[in-house]
């Protein structure tokens, strides 16, 4: 299969501006991996327009799909999470090509997981984690279970997720798997929405209870990146906070994981006099220890 394919990433394997190939085959016993096709091959480019750009070819009666896919995308994809097929390919893909040795290290570092990356990712994960329990528990106070149950569904994907980095792994697809292995109370608390003979409403009324510690438990990890900067002056405005280029990876949730913060006592509000009478800037600050 590799002699057939060669040609289509040959010529571009002596462009400077070419990292790597990858190879991923179909696996047997599930097709989904590769999204029907027989192999995808992937070659990481450091610059082009657009940032992926793919072709899709048959040979005989099998299928490939190429992806030309810029340095910059694979490092938002990575640090996002917003891609996890993809992250796949890259972990269990075959190297073809490796400029500088480009690719291995890159493998090498998702193996790793180095903390700066994971301090960002567990803030994007926990502040995920924070809103949906937000919303979910508003909708179950005004009797929306329905709505509430997605909202909690959601945010035990976070929780694992979250678990998952705080124990120096990468999430992968299969992040439940992950987690009955590092985590198991949050397995079980999953296993119990699903599985559980309680109405739906006293299976929420549960969940939230037991969530709510596992929650708090990992504040301090979890918003950790956020505290950090936080101590970086006496206080900070919303705004300054948004324009933050590290906070714009969470900023759509930063209000409502400021709110959390100030009601766990790990933040606290700061009120700052206007022309008008009465009426206060409100700033943010971090509680001393």
């Amino acid at each position: 299969m590799e002699d057939i394919l060669r040609p289509l990433y040959q010529e571009r394997t002596s462009q400077q501006n070419t990292i790597g190939v990858i190879a991923i085959e179909k696996k047997e016993n599930d097709i989904s991996f590769t999204e029907s096709f027989d192999v995808i091959l992937l070659i990481i480019v450091k610059e082009a327009e657009p940032s992926v750009f793919v072709k899709h070819y048959v040979y005989g009666e099998e299928k490939a799909a190429l992806y030309i896919v810029t340095e910059a995308q694979i490092k938002e994809w990575l640090l996002l999470g917003s891609n996890r097929k993809f992250i796949e390919w890259l972990y269990h893909g075959r190297v073809l090509f490796d400029r500088n040795e480009y690719v291995h290290e890159m493998k090498q570092e998702m193996r790793e997981f180095p903390f700066f990356g994971r301090k960002i990712k567990m803030a994007i994960e926990f502040s995920k984690l924070i809103r949906r329990c937000t919303d979910g528990r508003a909708f179950f106070n005004n009797g929306h279970y329905l709505d509430a149950y997605n909202h909690v569904m959601h945010s035990l994907h976070h929780l694992a997720r979250l678990a998952v980095i705080e124990n120096g792994f990468y999430p992968e697809v299969t992040v439940w798997l992950q987690v009955k292995q590092i985590e198991p109370e949050i397995y079980k608390l999953y296993e119990e929405l699903l599985t559980s003979d309680e109405d739906l409403e006293k299976r929420l009324e549960l969940l939230f209870i037991a969530s709510d510690f596992l929650i708090h438990s990992r504040t301090e990890n979890g918003a950790a990146h956020l505290l950090s900067i936080l101590r970086e002056k006496d206080s900070w405005t919303f705004q300054k906070l948004l324009n933050h280029p590290e906070i714009n990876y969470y900023a759509v949730d930063l209000g409502v994981l400021l709110e959390y913060l100030i009601e766990k006592s790990f933040v606290e509000e700061r009120r700052m006099e206007t022309k008008g009478q009465g009426i206060y800037h409100r700033h943010y600050q971090i509680i001393n220890d």
